[in-house]
């Protein structure tokens, strides 16, 4: 007997066989690729909206102590009995979030820039919270929050 392998030449792919497989995959890839990058934003923007609830909490913490919003916060740093770090933006200092009082320090507004432009949450929140408290200096795809 033989103990040798038998290898027919007509096993195995050709490569035209290769070359379609390859655009296959290519044009799952690119279908694929921009949702997950739109996931991304959107998680981003779920974040952000989160921290700018959380900023709120303790800025009504602070009103119940001193019967007045603070003039500034400072994003990014600590804010002793307040809160541990005031968050900032996911992506650094390039989309900052935005605070502005009024003038009798009896309101404010948070905004932060969302990046998915269709977010449903940008037009309820820019109606329910008018900029004539004062101007957060948001200039697009602005969600905001505010004193009430």
């Amino acid at each position: 007997m033989n103990t040798y392998l038998n290898f027919n030449k007509e096993t195995g792919f050709t490569l035209i066989e290769l070359l379609v497989v390859l655009f296959i995959i290519g044009v799952l890839t690119a279908l694929i690729f921009p949702n997950l990058m739109g996931a991304r934003q959107r998680a981003r923007d779920s974040q952000r909206k989160q921290d700018l609830v959380q900023i709120k909490n303790a800025l009504r913490l602070y009103y119940n102590d001193n019967q007045r919003y603070p003039n500034s916060i400072s994003f990014g740093s600590s804010w002793s009995g307040y809160m541990e770090k005031i968050p900032q933006d996911p992506l650094g200092s390039g989309h900052p979030y935005r605070y502005c009082v009024s003038a009798t320090k009896e309101g404010f507004i948070l905004a932060a820039s969302l990046e998915n432009a269709g977010d449903a949450d940008i037009a309820g929140s820019q109606s329910h919270c008018p900029t004539s408290i004062c101007d957060p200096g948001c200039t697009t795809n602005c969600f905001y929050i505010c004193t009430n």
